[in-house]
């Protein structure tokens, strides 16, 4: 059984969880993008019970018709999403707000119907520890 810790940018949102994930996906839908502001979002599917905010409280915001996204209200972090029509008894938390993001490996990308064109070739593109060379 693993025990995950984590929270939001600014910490005045803190959560456990405790038990085992069911899948860490990769989602790619425009939905997440909007809403992370980013090409896609990582998320961990737990059982909702395995979950447990240690400090603060999330805002819900109402993203769809059943879907729920619970960020922090101070510096608007992303942190959770149920949709009890969808995934009743599921809750997806994004994984880059793990203490340790490494813990859980992603396994697959999802929603890759929706995925930006330039996203398919990304890990082709050059890397850099820091920042590229400056032109000079």
């Amino acid at each position: 059984m693993s025990n995950i810790t984590g929270g939001c940018h600014c910490g005045a949102i803190r959560y456990q969880v405790e038990g085992e994930p069911i899948v860490h996906a990769l989602c790619h839908c425009t939905d997440c993008r909007r809403h992370a502001g980013a090409p896609m979002v990582g998320w961990t599917m737990y059982a909702e019970d395995a979950v447990k905010v240690t400090q603060g409280r999330p805002k819900i915001y109402e993203s769809s018709e059943h879907g729920r996204r619970q960020f922090c209200a101070d510096c608007g972090t992303g942190l959770f999403y149920t949709n009890a029509n969808v995934l009743p008894g599921l809750i997806d938390i994004q994984s880059g707000t793990y203490d340790d993001p490494d813990a859980v490996p992603a396994v697959v990308h999802i929603q890759v119907a929706e995925r930006l064109r330039w996203m398919k070739g990304a890990h082709e593109l050059p890397t850099f520890d820091r920042y590229p060379p400056q032109a000079g």
